[in-house]
Protein backbone atom coordinates (compact mmCIF):
# COMPACT_ATOMS: atom_id res chain seq x y z
CA UNK A 1 0.00 0.00 0.00
CA UNK A 2 2.94 2.35 0.67
CA UNK A 3 4.03 2.23 -2.98
CA UNK A 4 0.50 2.94 -4.19
CA UNK A 5 0.16 5.81 -1.73
CA UNK A 6 3.41 7.34 -2.95
CA UNK A 7 2.20 7.12 -6.53
CA UNK A 8 -1.04 8.88 -5.56
CA UNK A 9 0.88 11.59 -3.70
CA UNK A 10 3.23 12.15 -6.64
CA UNK A 11 0.27 12.51 -8.98
CA UNK A 12 -1.42 14.88 -6.54
CA UNK A 13 1.65 17.08 -6.52
CA UNK A 14 1.67 17.18 -10.33
CA UNK A 15 -1.99 18.19 -10.41
CA UNK A 16 -1.41 20.93 -7.85
CA UNK A 17 1.51 22.31 -9.84
CA UNK A 18 -0.66 22.25 -12.96
CA UNK A 19 -3.44 24.34 -11.44
CA UNK A 20 -0.82 26.68 -9.96
CA UNK A 21 0.64 27.22 -13.43
CA UNK A 22 -2.83 27.85 -14.87
CA UNK A 23 -3.65 30.43 -12.22
CA UNK A 24 -0.29 32.17 -12.42
CA UNK A 25 -0.75 32.52 -16.18
CA UNK A 26 -4.32 33.81 -15.77
CA UNK A 27 -3.23 36.37 -13.18
CA UNK A 28 -0.39 37.62 -15.32
CA UNK A 29 -2.70 38.00 -18.34
CA UNK A 30 -5.30 39.86 -16.29
CA UNK A 31 -2.70 42.33 -15.02
CA UNK A 32 -1.23 42.89 -18.49
CA UNK A 33 -4.77 43.52 -19.72
CA UNK A 34 -5.31 46.05 -16.94
CA UNK A 35 -2.09 47.99 -17.54
CA UNK A 36 -2.10 47.81 -21.35
CA UNK A 37 -5.89 48.27 -21.68
CA UNK A 38 -6.32 45.03 -23.65
CA UNK A 39 -9.92 43.96 -23.37
CA UNK A 40 -9.48 40.90 -25.58
CA UNK A 41 -6.77 39.52 -23.30
CA UNK A 42 -8.96 40.12 -20.26
CA UNK A 43 -11.76 38.18 -21.93
CA UNK A 44 -9.44 35.20 -22.36
CA UNK A 45 -8.96 35.09 -18.59
CA UNK A 46 -12.71 35.08 -18.04
CA UNK A 47 -13.33 32.40 -20.67
CA UNK A 48 -10.68 30.05 -19.26
CA UNK A 49 -11.81 30.24 -15.62
CA UNK A 50 -14.06 27.17 -15.90
CA UNK A 51 -10.99 25.05 -16.59
CA UNK A 52 -9.43 26.20 -13.32
CA UNK A 53 -12.65 25.53 -11.42
CA UNK A 54 -12.88 22.00 -12.82
CA UNK A 55 -9.25 21.29 -11.95
CA UNK A 56 -9.78 22.53 -8.38
CA UNK A 57 -12.73 20.18 -7.88
CA UNK A 58 -10.79 17.18 -9.23
CA UNK A 59 -7.83 17.86 -6.93
CA UNK A 60 -10.12 18.11 -3.92
CA UNK A 61 -11.74 14.81 -4.86
CA UNK A 62 -8.31 13.18 -5.15
CA UNK A 63 -7.34 14.45 -1.69
CA UNK A 64 -10.50 13.03 -0.13
CA UNK A 65 -9.97 9.72 -1.92
CA UNK A 66 -6.42 9.44 -0.59
CA UNK A 67 -7.55 10.25 2.95
CA UNK A 68 -10.31 7.64 2.78
CA UNK A 69 -8.35 4.83 1.11
CA UNK A 70 -4.88 5.17 2.64
CA UNK A 71 -5.39 7.05 5.92
CA UNK A 72 -1.96 8.73 5.64
CA UNK A 73 -0.10 9.86 8.77
CA UNK A 74 2.70 12.26 9.73
CA UNK A 75 4.36 13.95 6.74
CA UNK A 76 2.02 12.38 4.20
CA UNK A 77 -1.04 13.55 6.11
CA UNK A 78 0.33 17.09 6.39
CA UNK A 79 1.01 17.07 2.65
CA UNK A 80 -2.56 16.08 1.76
CA UNK A 81 -4.02 18.62 4.19
CA UNK A 82 -1.77 21.30 2.70
CA UNK A 83 -2.83 20.41 -0.84
CA UNK A 84 -6.49 20.71 0.18
CA UNK A 85 -5.93 24.18 1.59
CA UNK A 86 -3.55 25.46 -1.07
CA UNK A 87 -5.74 24.13 -3.87
CA UNK A 88 -8.61 26.27 -2.56
CA UNK A 89 -6.41 29.35 -2.19
CA UNK A 90 -5.03 28.94 -5.72
CA UNK A 91 -8.55 28.69 -7.15
CA UNK A 92 -9.49 31.87 -5.28
CA UNK A 93 -6.52 33.64 -6.88
CA UNK A 94 -7.99 32.55 -10.21
CA UNK A 95 -11.31 34.12 -9.24
CA UNK A 96 -9.56 37.36 -8.34
CA UNK A 97 -7.78 37.32 -11.70
CA UNK A 98 -11.23 37.14 -13.32
CA UNK A 99 -12.39 40.08 -11.22
CA UNK A 100 -9.37 42.11 -12.33
CA UNK A 101 -10.02 41.09 -15.95
CA UNK A 102 -13.59 42.39 -15.65
CA UNK A 103 -12.29 45.72 -14.36
CA UNK A 104 -9.77 45.78 -17.21
CA UNK A 105 -12.50 45.31 -19.82
CA UNK A 106 -14.49 48.23 -18.44
CA UNK A 107 -11.49 50.54 -18.16
CA UNK A 108 -10.09 49.65 -21.60
CA UNK A 109 -13.11 51.25 -23.29
CA UNK A 110 -13.04 54.45 -21.22
CA UNK A 111 -10.75 57.46 -21.15
CA UNK A 112 -7.76 57.00 -18.90
CA UNK A 113 -7.80 58.79 -15.57
CA UNK A 114 -5.37 61.69 -15.30
CA UNK A 115 -3.77 60.50 -12.11
CA UNK A 116 -0.40 59.13 -11.02
CA UNK A 117 -0.63 55.72 -9.36
CA UNK A 118 2.16 53.34 -8.38
CA UNK A 119 0.11 50.44 -9.70
CA UNK A 120 2.93 48.82 -11.75
CA UNK A 121 5.13 48.45 -8.66
CA UNK A 122 2.24 47.00 -6.68
CA UNK A 123 1.60 44.54 -9.50
CA UNK A 124 5.30 43.61 -9.59
CA UNK A 125 5.32 42.92 -5.84
CA UNK A 126 2.11 40.88 -5.95
CA UNK A 127 3.35 38.74 -8.83
CA UNK A 128 6.66 38.22 -7.00
CA UNK A 129 4.69 37.05 -3.97
CA UNK A 130 2.51 34.72 -6.02
CA UNK A 131 5.42 33.18 -7.92
CA UNK A 132 7.52 33.00 -4.77
CA UNK A 133 4.79 31.24 -2.81
CA UNK A 134 4.41 28.65 -5.55
CA UNK A 135 8.20 28.19 -5.76
CA UNK A 136 8.33 27.72 -2.00
CA UNK A 137 5.60 25.11 -2.30
CA UNK A 138 7.37 23.26 -5.10
CA UNK A 139 10.76 23.28 -3.39
CA UNK A 140 9.43 22.94 0.19
CA UNK A 141 11.51 26.04 0.94
CA UNK A 142 10.42 27.49 4.28
CA UNK A 143 13.04 30.25 4.22
CA UNK A 144 11.61 31.52 0.94
CA UNK A 145 8.09 31.17 2.32
CA UNK A 146 8.94 33.35 5.31
CA UNK A 147 10.56 35.99 3.08
CA UNK A 148 7.47 36.14 0.90
CA UNK A 149 5.25 36.64 3.95
CA UNK A 150 7.21 39.75 4.96
CA UNK A 151 6.36 41.37 1.58
CA UNK A 152 2.66 41.54 2.39
CA UNK A 153 2.96 44.77 4.41
CA UNK A 154 4.35 46.63 1.36
CA UNK A 155 1.40 45.52 -0.75
CA UNK A 156 -1.04 46.60 1.96
CA UNK A 157 0.60 50.02 2.09
CA UNK A 158 0.47 50.37 -1.70
CA UNK A 159 -3.24 49.57 -1.65
CA UNK A 160 -3.83 52.24 1.02
CA UNK A 161 -1.93 54.85 -1.00
CA UNK A 162 -3.89 54.08 -4.17
CA UNK A 163 -7.10 54.41 -2.18
CA UNK A 164 -6.04 57.85 -0.88
CA UNK A 165 -5.10 59.14 -4.32
CA UNK A 166 -8.29 57.94 -5.98
CA UNK A 167 -10.45 59.15 -3.12
CA UNK A 168 -8.98 62.63 -3.57
CA UNK A 169 -9.54 62.46 -7.33
CA UNK A 170 -13.19 61.46 -6.93
CA UNK A 171 -13.85 64.27 -4.45
CA UNK A 172 -12.42 66.81 -6.90
CA UNK A 173 -14.08 65.45 -10.04
CA UNK A 174 -17.28 63.38 -9.71
CA UNK A 175 -17.05 62.41 -13.40
CA UNK A 176 -14.15 60.13 -12.51
CA UNK A 177 -15.99 58.18 -9.82
CA UNK A 178 -17.02 55.11 -11.83
CA UNK A 179 -13.60 54.64 -13.42
CA UNK A 180 -11.87 55.26 -10.10
CA UNK A 181 -14.07 52.69 -8.36
CA UNK A 182 -13.06 50.09 -10.94
CA UNK A 183 -9.39 50.90 -10.31
CA UNK A 184 -9.96 50.73 -6.56
CA UNK A 185 -11.52 47.31 -7.02
CA UNK A 186 -8.54 46.12 -9.05
CA UNK A 187 -6.18 47.34 -6.34
CA UNK A 188 -8.20 45.58 -3.68
CA UNK A 189 -8.18 42.34 -5.67
CA UNK A 190 -4.40 42.62 -5.97
CA UNK A 191 -4.12 43.03 -2.23
CA UNK A 192 -6.23 39.90 -1.74
CA UNK A 193 -3.96 37.91 -4.07
CA UNK A 194 -1.04 38.91 -1.85
CA UNK A 195 -2.99 37.70 1.17
CA UNK A 196 -3.59 34.34 -0.48
CA UNK A 197 0.08 34.05 -1.42
CA UNK A 198 0.81 34.63 2.27
CA UNK A 199 -1.62 31.86 3.18
CA UNK A 200 0.15 29.48 0.81
CA UNK A 201 3.51 30.31 2.40
CA UNK A 202 2.10 29.70 5.88
CA UNK A 203 0.84 26.32 4.70
CA UNK A 204 4.28 25.49 3.27
CA UNK A 205 5.82 26.06 6.70
CA UNK A 206 3.17 23.81 8.24
CA UNK A 207 3.72 21.10 5.63
CA UNK A 208 7.50 21.04 6.04
CA UNK A 209 7.96 21.85 9.73
CA UNK A 210 4.62 20.97 11.26
CA UNK A 211 4.43 24.47 12.74
CA UNK A 212 1.31 26.63 12.48
CA UNK A 213 2.48 30.23 12.04
CA UNK A 214 -0.82 31.80 11.02
CA UNK A 215 -1.80 34.72 13.30
CA UNK A 216 1.61 34.79 14.95
CA UNK A 217 2.94 38.26 15.65
CA UNK A 218 6.55 37.43 14.82
CA UNK A 219 7.40 35.30 11.79
CA UNK A 220 10.55 37.07 10.67
CA UNK A 221 13.77 35.20 10.29
CA UNK A 222 16.61 35.94 12.68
Amino acid sequence: MTRHLQMELDNLKKELLHIASMVENATEKALVALIERRGELAQEVIDEDDLIDDKEVRIEEECLKILALYQPVANDLRFVITVLKVNNDIERVGDLAVNIAERAIYLSSREMLDVSLDLPEMISNVMAMLRGSLDALTKKDTDLARRIITMDDDVDEANREIYKVLQHLMSKNPDTIKRAVHLLSASRHLERIADLATNICEDVVYMVEGEVIRHQAAIFMD
